[in-house]
This record gives structure tokens, C-alpha cells and sequence, in this order.
């Protein structure tokens, strides 16, 4: 490694944020990129360990100590080809992904891990900021036609394999901009949609073909799933029409909390709440979903239930509560027993900072108390987790007032309605049957992959089965592949 010593000489050093009083005025990103001479230190605490765990944890299996020493050396450019080696989007991963990597890295066995996730983002932001990244358009092409249907990291990821390899390759998507649920789902202040623009752009210059507003197999998707198509494509015209099919939806089923007076107006799914702001951001209509002087609770301790407390800080919450079903975690995991994996902590997001936020835990909700048909309160009961297996505890029940409830437990699966189109297996949650070996799912030339093949999971997965699933692609239609296996 470039500096041996490191990792003994310099301490971890976060990224800068914008003091929360400030950001929460506007919906912009607040995490400050790294400078050059901070990237070299935090670069040259990557040891030289011999077994590179960040990289066996990382689904993208990315090369982390190469592009840590490349950094240390001041040569960007080839530690930007580095990382672009097994990850098409890292400026995606390099702001939303939880970086399992850094869990996994061996000076976290006792003391601070690299700041791996921050170097990541420094490498690939200064990459745009010099134009290293450029469009690689396929040396010949193949003649062979691809459908992918869904534009989000894993739809990108295969389509830009796969038209790299030569192949024609067309995006599907019902909604009015590519991205997904990472345009969408994900908050401006966490990923700004310009860099999904540029690299949509980058994509179009190497061949790829965008449709958007097109509803692609079924139209009849439940109202709680977004959709702004004006057009729709059936799954035997697309069969009919390309030489392979990729299946690539978001898990946009979200999990319901049945629970009386669940239909009382002002309770609402997350993304009910979040798609609407995040097009708000960009130009379109007001948010119908407002927060402002209400007394808010989100349902859901995980980052989509963090992205509406950041959400409701900023349209100016009266107060903010968050519920989690599970227990507290511990504030710090005990290493010797969770290392290199990724451990079960007290976790604060940068959203939990922004304001005066009650996270309340081993609490469920019993009923939704209205006024007049209008939302007013829960009533919540305590409960105790003993074996697994969690019980209410008797006498413990409580009201707390709201005005506005965002459920934010999860996604179930991708719309029944597309795997029905195209007659795909599904399993035993309602995600398309299909295994990593070749993605291939029970019907001749239709591939899944993403949250429709392993259900909801994080960026890193979706990327990685985008990339897997092309290499399976273009074999299928090829006889072989060149394509990385990640």
C-alpha cells in the first residue's frame, strides 16, 4: 500500500454537512465531497491487510484497496477506471448505499473502518468534474434486440452492459423519468437527479433507448404504485419484438398495518408522500401530502421511514415520531462476534439530526382514532420481544396524537400484474422464480433480475444482479459472453 503506517497515523474522517437548521430549508444535497488532500489521508488508512474482506462484502465486489491506493498516489484517473471496473454508478452507491464494506473492514475489528463510501464519491465526483467519463459505445453490434423493462439501478446496469456488448437495448419504463425508485423513492437531498440525468445521457450516446410513460405487461396496477404512462406495451408485443426480455421492476407493493380506522383520511404509504415531493422538487405540482403544522408519525425505522422524517422537517412538522416495531438495538455491536459482518446497531441518519425526532421502539399500533372522518391519533401498545416471538404487554397502551401517518414497513413485491403478463413463476413472496445462475425465469428468453427477482434490497444488490443478468443475457443470445461475471 501506499502508506504502510496508515492506518496507525491518521483517524477516520467523516464527509461535512450543512448544519441541519440550514439544509432543512431547501432540498438540496448538504454532504460536502471530500477534498483531494483529505481522499489521500483517509486512502492511506486502507492497510495492507492480505485478505480484503470490504471487497468479499461489497455485493459489486469492489476493488477497494486498489482504488484506496491509487487515491493515496494522487492518480485519479486510474482509480476512477478501477472503480468503474465492477461498478457502472458509483456516484449512486457513493451517496445512498450503507457501505457493508466499511462494516466488513478489518481495522473495524477495534478501531474506526476506512471511509470507503467517501473516498468512493470523491473518486467518481471528480471523474465528472474532469469529464473521465465518457460514453463507451460497442466496438461492432450484434443485431440482437433487448428489452429491459424498468429503469432503475438494475435495469440501467443490464441495459448498459448489454448495449456495450453490441446489443440493441430499449428501456421501459411507466413513469415519466428514468431512474426508478431511485429518482423517485429517494429524496433530492440524499441523491440529486442530475446525476441520474448525465448518465441516462451517457447511455443514450452509447445506444440505449429510453421510453418512458410506456406501462409495459399489465394495466392494471394497484393506485398505490406510481405511474404516469400514457402508453401501453403488451407482453406479447415485446416478445414478439425482442430477441430477450429483462424483467428489472422496483418492489413497489408496500406492506400494509390493517389495523381499525386504517382507512381514516391522512394516513399514507411512504411513497405516496415522498414521489409526489420529489416531483414537486423538480418543477411539478404542489405536494397534495403536506406536513406542515402537523403532528407526524412514521410507521417504519428503516431508510424510507427516515426519508419521511427528513421529508417532514422540511415542509415544517408541528412534531415528528417514529415507530419501530423491534427492539432498541445496542448502541455499539460487539465486533469480536459480528466482524466482517454487517452488524445490528443503534443507527442515526443525517434526517434524525435535522430535528427533534421521537424514535419510540417494541411499539405497535393498534387503531387509527378519527374525528369526522379525519385522523387524530393512535392507540399503541408496548411490546415484548422474548424468544423471537413478540407479545403485547399488558396495560401499556397509549395515544399519541397525529395528524398524519406515513407507513413505511417495506415492500412486499414488484406488481403481481407484469409476472402474470408474461406467465413468469413467481415464488413463495411474489418475486419473479428465477435463480442467480443465469436469471433466466421459467419462460424461453424472459430474464429477472433486481428487486423483481430477490425482492427489496439495497443498490448494490440491484447493480450487481443488473450486471449479472446481462453477462446471462448476452450468453443466451450469444453462446458466450465477455461481459465481467460482476
Amino acid at each position: 500500500m501506499g502508506k504502510p503506517t496508515g492506518f496507525m497515523e491518521y483517524a477516520r474522517l467523516s464527509e461535512d454537512y450543512e448544519a441541519p437548521d440550514a439544509r432543512v430549508k431547501h432540498y438540496r444535497e448538504f454532504t460536502a465531497t471530500l477534498s483531494d488532500e483529505q481522499a489521500a489521508i483517509q486512502a492511506a488508512r486502507c492497510m495492507d491487510c492480505g485478505t480484503p474482506f470490504c471487497s468479499n462484502a461489497c455485493p459489486l465486489n469492489n476493488v477497494v484497496p486498489d482504488w484506496n491506493d491509487l487515491v493515496y498516489r494522487a492518480d485519479w484517473e486510474r482509480a476512477l477506471s478501477v472503480l468503474h471496473s465492477t461498478n457502472n454508478f458509483p456516484e449512486f452507491t457513493g451517496r445512498v448505499c450503507p457501505a457493508i464494506c466499511e462494516a466488513a473492514c478489518s481495522i473495524n475489528v477495534n478501531g474506526d473502518a476506512v471511509g470507503i463510501k467517501s473516498v468512493e464519491r470523491a473518486v467518481i465526483d471528480k471523474g465528472w468534474e474532469n469529464a473521465w467519463v465518457a460514453p463507451k459505445p460497442p466496438v461492432a453490434k450484434t443485431g440482437k434486440k433487448v428489452a429491459v423493462v424498468g429503469s432503475g439501478p438494475a435495469g440501467l446496469a443490464a441495459a448498459q452492459q448489454l448495449a456495450r456488448a453490441g446489443h440493441d437495448v430499449t428501456v421501459f419504463e411507466k413513469n415519466d423519468a428514468p431512474g426508478g425508485l431511485m429518482r423517485y423513492g429517494i429524496p433530492n437531498f440524499k441523491l440529486d437527479k442530475s446525476l441520474i440525468d448525465r448518465r441516462v445521457e451517457q447511455m443514450r450516446d452509447e445506444g440505449v433507448v429510453f421510453r418512458t410513460r410506456v406501462l409495459v405487461g399489465a394495466d392494471d396496477l394497484p393506485s398505490v404504485v406510481a405511474n404516469d404512462a400514457t402508453e401501453f406495451v403488451s407482453a406479447k408485443d415485446i416478445q414478439a419484438s425482442f430477441d430477450a426480455v429483462v424483467l428489472a421492476a422496483g418492489s413497489e407493493i408496500p406492506r400494509d398495518l390493517p389495523a381499525p380506522g386504517r382507512d381514516i383520511e391522512g394516513t399514507y404509504f411512504a411513497l405516496e408522500f415522498l414521489i409526489p415531493q420529489t416531483k414537486e422538487v423538480r418543477g411539478g405540482a404542489t405536494n397534495p401530502v403536506s406536513a406542515k403544522g402537523k403532528h407526524v408519525i412514521v410507521i417504519g425505522g428503516g431508510d424510507t421511514g427516515a426519508d419521511c422524517v427528513g421529508t417532514s422537517f422540511r415542509h415544517g412538522a408541528a412534531s415528528v415520531t417514529q415507530f419501530e416495531v423491534m427492539p432498541r438495538p445496542p448502541e455499539s455491536e460487539d465486533r469480536a462476534m459480528t466482524w466482517p459482518y454487517w452488524p445490528m446497531k443503534f443507527r442515526t441518519s443525517t434526517s434524525h439530526l435535522e430535528g427533534d425526532v421521537d424514535r419510540v421502539f417494541s411499539i405497535s399500533t393498534k387503531e387509527f382514532i378519527g374525528e369526522n372522518g379525519v385522523l387524530k391519533a393512535l392507540k399503541t401498545v408496548a411490546i415484548d420481544w422474548k424468544g423471537g416471538k413478540m407479545t403485547e404487554i399488558p396495560g401499556s397502551e397509549k395515544i399519541y396524537r397525529a395528524d398524519l401517518v406515513l407507513l413505511a414497513m417495506g415492500f412486499l413485491s414488484p406488481a403481481s400484474g407484469l409476472l402474470d403478463a408474461f406467465g413468469v413463476e413467481k415464488d413463495a413472496r411474489g418475486n419473479a422464480k428465477a435463480t442467480a445462475d443465469d436469471y433466466a425465469t421459467n419462460v424461453e428468453k424472459v430474464f429477472a433480475a433486481g428487486d423483481t427477482r430477490r425482492g427489496q434490497s439495497l443498490v448494490v444488490w440491484a447493480i450487481r444482479e443488473g450486471r449479472q443478468c446481462a453477462r446471462a443475457v448476452d450468453a443466451f443470445l450469444m453462446g458466450a459472453s465477455l461481459l465481467p461475471l460482476v
